[in-house]
């Protein structure tokens, strides 16, 4: 294989050219690219990006990735610590910066305790680093509060699939295996805009004759292909899938021999389906009996079908269920463990999927083993040559860190690869618990939202720049190697927590000089757990592009199809379970008599602390919007174009309007990419999952009204 750099060298005048193979930072498919750098004798170099064959995007490249490196080389990059003295930063060498850290740390363990300091980590943190900045909570400060941003991306999906089939891995099936389909089901993801390099995926599988639902409040590009549309009102995913299993239990499409043989709790999922009554799900979902019986029908009766399900479906109080009722559609039908069957969840982040498996969740240690079992501990514990009575148990999840912040609880916080004053539901008391903190400390490449209300930034390497593993949607750990040097005195992630890990006298137990070094001890910790990674080593991941999760042995693949013959359960059966179809956490009353939901656009990604440094992609989406359906438009008053207040129980966001009939009536979309008045979690709803914690993002109600 090819190195990582590659160089031309030019005669006289002709540019010097710098081929680097790399991947995108952004979505869950990390599409492999390679960017040629261009430095002529004078002036700034120019970069030119194309996509590079790889299983998973096949040599596609979206927008996001074509402009990656424009944020990567941008003169607004961090270069040097910056430490905030009388309310202005002052450079600082990376010896001052942690010796401060050490000095305000060591205050705070002395008279508040261990747990008075957090760790707030991020899903697009490299395998390696999400590793160790876990073992850096439990080790090197022995505090219980550490959580990351991937709560809410993936925290439904993954504590369903834990409870219902026993592992959590994004997709149950390969990519590839999506043509294969003869019906799929697309509910709350928006492929088209939020990982478009895998659009072709689903156009073949039409051409093969396959029949596409998409369930959503909005038309969008995914909804484009679909054969049938189910505009839901948000929040009430978990409701349709039950009228979904009614028609199939009506018209004879369950198979016994599947449920009887490989499931259990079947036969109550079974007799509560059976009591649904279309119509009243049709009246709490906004989706005609028709319609869904339509739906039903085609999965029901297709040989083979695919079910994916995204933030849509996931980030409400009850997601946790709407996405086992879903898994339970999929097991009544039979549709799993073969080709063309399956369940995905889409990840959004672009290690999702990894950054959840070795340790940077509050209730985990490395592999996906359980904070709270003993001989998990114990396990973890000799990995790392400390004694499992010294490891803190669980801590809380992201959102409730925040809230133990607003109350003083949490006095300290590292936040590494996040921006929570912006990602958070109920945004103004995030930023408020971030400046009643004694002491924030934010490792980042800019000065996000969240940096700049830090005592001390510290700066980072991007993604050309950082070498380590990431774990893409399907399950496949990919190697990205390190292409160029961070600009000024930035370093990688894991590079700072070793140093800081020294400073603080714990050394010893994070010797690593390389990623490669973090991998081999990661390895081990996940050996034998529910996400084993032993089997996989930097030379494979060369040589093989990508090995799929778990892993167990080094010279055998891991599985791309999941559960052919046996769960991961013990007893090797999924379980089933009822769930009932609740309405919005908040409908719509006199005061706020519309639904909010949120979501992507094309162009940005996240809280767009990347993507609206780009040029490129921040001219295609320069300011946040707010979709209105045209009758709703009328109804409040708004024109499209105009400047729009928009008002819940929590506080109120400034958007501009656009006029749309892509959406339901009774429902407004707004994107999450922007901060400050136009960030759209200054209104959402902080109620949390029970199961998994993810906060209501995708449904609260709403008032508008246009501003002068």
């Amino acid at each position: 294989m090819a190195s990582a750099v590659e160089r031309e060298a030019g005669l006289g005048e002709k540019p010097e050219r710098i081929r680097m193979e790399t991947q995108c930072p952004f979505c869950s498919v990390q599409c492999k690219m390679t960017v040629t750098e261009e430095r002529g004798p004078a002036g700034r170099p120019a970069f030119r990006t194309e996509g590079r064959m790889n299983a998973a995007s096949e040599g596609r490249l979206c927008v996001k990735g074509m402009n990656a490196v424009q944020h990567a080389a941008s003169r607004e990059r961090l270069r040097q610590p910056l430490l905030k003295r009388d309310g202005e930063w002052t450079a600082v060498s990376w010896p001052e910066a942690y010796a401060e850290i050490r000095r305000r740390w060591a205050k705070l363990q002395e008279t508040a305790g261990p747990d008075a300091i957090a760790l707030y980590g991020g899903g697009s943190l490299t395998n390696e680093s999400a590793y160790l900045l876990g073992k850096f909570a439990r080790v090197a400060l022995r505090t219980r509060h550490i959580d990351y941003n991937g709560r809410f991306c993936m925290s439904a999906a993954a504590s369903a699939g834990v409870k219902t089939f026993g592992i959590d891995r994004g997709l149950t099936n390969r990519l590839s295996d999506i043509p294969l389909a003869k019906c799929i089901i697309l509910a709350g993801t928006n492929i088209a805009e939020c990982q478009p390099t895998l659009m072709p995926y689903f156009t073949k599988a039409k051409e093969n004759g396959a029949f596409i639902v998409v369930i959503d409040p909005r038309s969008t590009g995914t909804s484009e292909l679909a054969d049938l549309h189910l505009k839901v009102r948000p929040g009430t995913d978990a409701a349709l899938v039950n009228g979904l299993l009614k028609v199939v239990a009506e018209e004879g499409l369950v198979d016994f021999d599947f449920l009887r043989g490989r499931t259990n709790g079947w036969e109550a999922v079974l007799a509560h389906a059976e009591r649904q009554d279309l119509d009243a799900v049709s009246n709490l979902t906004g989706v005609d009996g028709e319609e869904i019986r339509r739906a039903a029908l085609s999965y029901g009766r297709a040989e083979t079908g695919m079910i994916f399900t995204a933030r849509g479906v996931e980030q409400h109080r009850d997601g946790h269920l709407a996405v086992r009722n879903f898994l339970n559609l999929a097991l009544m039908t039979g549709k799993i463990g073969k080709p063309g069957c399956g369940y995905g969840a889409i990840t959004g982040q672009g290690n999702g999927q990894g950054g959840r498996e070795h340790g940077q969740k509050a209730d985990q240690l490395p592999g996906y083993r359980s904070i709270e079992n003993e001989a998990d501990r114990r396990y973890v514990a000799g990995v790392w040559g400390v004694d499992p009575d010294d490891l803190p148990g669980k801590g809380v999840s992201a959102y409730e860190m925040i809230e133990r912040a607003y109350k003083g609880d949490i006095r300290s916080m590292l936040v590494m690869g996040s921006n929570p004053i912006v990602s958070n539901p109920n945004a103004l008391l995030a930023e408020e618990a971030m400046r009643r903190l004694d002491f924030l400390v934010v490792a980042d490449l800019f000065l996000s939202e969240t940096a700049q209300l830090a005592d001390l930034v510290l700066p980072v390497a991007a993604y050309l720049e950082s070498t380590g593993t990431l774990t893409n949607l399907e399950g496949r750990v990919l190697l990205r190697e390190a292409a160029r040097p961070a600009p000024g005195e930035a370093k990688q992630d894991w590079q700072v927590l070793c140093e800081l890990a020294r400073e603080l006298g714990e050394g010893e137990r994070f010797p690593f000089r390389s990623a490669e070094e973090i991998f081999e001890e990661l390895r081990l910790a996940s050996r034998g757990g529910i996400a084993d990674y032993y089997g996989i080593t930097y030379d494979r991941l060369r040589k093989e592009e990508g090995v799929y999760w778990p892993c167990p042995f080094p010279d055998r693949p891991g599985p791309g199809r999941l559960f052919e013959e046996k769960f991961a359960h013990e007893g090797g059966r999924a379980a089933m379970t009822v769930v009932e179809g609740l309405p919005p956490e908040e409908e719509p009353d006199a005061e706020f008599p519309l639904l909010l939901t949120n979501g992507r656009v094309l162009p940005h990604y996240l809280t767009g602390v990347q993507t609206r440094r780009s040029p490129a992609l921040a001219a295609r989406a320069i300011e946040n919007t707010i979709d209105i359906h045209p009758a709703a438009a009328r109804r409040f008053g708004i024109e499209g174009g105009a400047l729009v207040r928009v008002r819940s129980r929590r506080g109120e966001a400034i958007v501009r309007s656009r006029l749309t009939a892509d959406i339901r009536e009774d429902t407004v979309f707004i994107p999450m990419h922007w901060g400050g008045v136009q960030n759209v979690n200054r209104v959402t709803n902080p109620v949390l999952d029970p199961f998994c914690r993810m906060p209501d993002f995708k449904s609260c109600a709403v008032a508008l009204e246009t501003l002068a």
